[in-house]
């Protein structure tokens, strides 16, 4: 998101941090991949349409939490469904939680 934010919508680095709840530090960690480079979604294009669908929710309109969320749920279970989590929640999470998440609910 915040590599969407600055790359593809004309925000500077603070500015995404502002919106997404971050330090500028943080978003610049981001970008670089020195942070959140456990999952591999680069190839996924159905969860990169999803993202940028939450970017532009947030950036329209970053008072509508109920949307922001509903959009993280939904990459949550792209990125469940196709397995590509991190090694970690592989190992630990059962497939079935793909389909029966309540988290959210």
């Amino acid at each position: 998101m915040a590599k969407s934010i600055v790359e593809n919508h004309g925000f500077n680095e603070q500015q995404a941090a502002k919106l997404l709840g971050l330090s500028q530090s943080a978003v610049s960690r981001y970008i670089s991949k020195e942070r959140g480079n456990a999952l591999s979604i680069e190839n996924s294009t159905e969860v990169l349409a999803l993202i940028e669908q939450m970017v532009i929710s947030l950036i329209k309109d970053p008072a509508n939490k109920e949307q922001t969320l509903n959009l993280f749920c939904q990459i949550c279970s792209a990125i469940r469904q196709k397995g590509l989590m991190c090694p970690y929640c592989k190992k630990e999470m059962p497939p079935e939680w793909a389909e029966n998440c309540l988290f959210c609910r």
